[in-house]
Parts: C-alpha cells; structure tokens; sequence
C-alpha cells in the first residue's frame, strides 16, 4: 500500500474536510478514480441499477417522493425560486386576482419561476377576453342584469382559478391545472420562451 493511498485511506486529524468539499477537493489529486461511483459523463445518462449504476429509493420519472428534486436536478434551477424571492402559491394565484393587469406585471417582473409564468399566461389568455366583452357590453349599452354576468363571468373564473393555483402550489407539488385550449397554448409558450 503505497503512502498516497494510507493518506485518504484513514485520517484521523482532528478535522478533515469531507470529500465533496471543493475547498478539498482543489487540494487532492485530480486523477484519483474511484470505480464505486459513476465517472462525470457516465451520471448524464441513467443507468438502473442492475447495470450498474448508484440505486435510488422514492424517486421515478413518473412521479414519486424524489421526482422534484430529480428534475430541478436536471434543469439546474429550483422549481420553488422565484425572482424576488416571493412565495410561489401567492405569485401565481396573483396572476388571477385583477385579471390581464396582474398578468402582464407578473410575465415582466418574475423571468425565473415557470410555475408563475404559466398562470400568468393562462390568466391574461382567460381574463382578458372576458374583459373585453364586458367593456363592449358597458360602451353597447346592454341591460344591467347583462352586464352583471359579465361580470360574473370574470370574477368567478378567476377566483377559482386563484384558489387552484394556490392549492397547487401549496398543496400538490406544482401540478398546473390547464383549462381546456388556454392552458396547452400557454404550457407552449412557456416551454418556448
């Protein structure tokens, strides 16, 4: 056993950094290989366990108790982070509450948090329609009662929009609720900002 290899053997200092310390990591030899752990590129690709690879319990691609850490793993972002360090449920269920107005200042202000992007979009693609024939029947003088399910028609969406949102965010692991045609067009325009 040469001297190099009792040196990281066993150590019993007062003190030794642990080896994933980039402090002491710069300070080992950068060729030492340990063949128990998968080399840089081979842990891109997943590799089972029964090839090899480093055995996960709770996590799937399909969902489990890793699957959100396994994918702000793989996109290098946390899911939970917003711009301003804001609380994700209260950003996106903001995007509802005063309809196209709260959306357009959510999809300037927050550029991080895809959640909160996405309920913008799907806000300003539901509210603001809705806006608009509310503002014609008001310039068209339609009957009151009329005029009041316009109203109707934004404030209750949205509100319960709102509150799914939130629940989603706070309670179901940010699962987005997609309204039917609205919702795949903003997923789409999320995904290719």
């Amino acid at each position: 056993m040469s001297t190099d290899t009792r040196s990281h053997f066993a150590s019993f200092a007062a003190y030794t950094p642990p080896p994933d310390d980039p402090s002491h990591a710069a300070s080992t030899s950068k060729n030492t290989s340990r063949a128990w752990f998968p080399s840089g590129a081979a842990s891109q690709q997943p590799a089972s366990y029964q090839s090899g690879g480093i055995p996960t319990f709770n996590t799937s691609q399909a969902g489990g108790l890793g699957a959100v850490e396994d994918a702000e793993a793989e996109n290098g972002n946390n899911m939970w982070e917003t711009r301003h360090g804001l609380r994700v449920d209260l950003l996106a269920a903001f995007a509802y509450l005063l309809g196209p107005v709260s959306a357009l200042v959510l999809l300037v202000v927050e550029t991080y948090n895809d959640f909160v992007r996405f309920h913008a979009y799907q806000s300003a693609l539901l509210t603001t329609p809705l806006v608009i024939l509310r503002i014609l029947a008001s310039l068209l003088q339609f009957p009151p009662f009329l005029r009041t399910v316009f109203t109707l028609m934004i404030v209750i969406p949205s509100l319960y929009m709102a509150w799914q949102a939130y629940v989603d965010a706070s309670r179901n692991g940010l699962v987005r609720f997609q309204i039917p045609f609205i919702g795949p067009l903003a997923e789409r325009w999320v995904y290719e900002e």
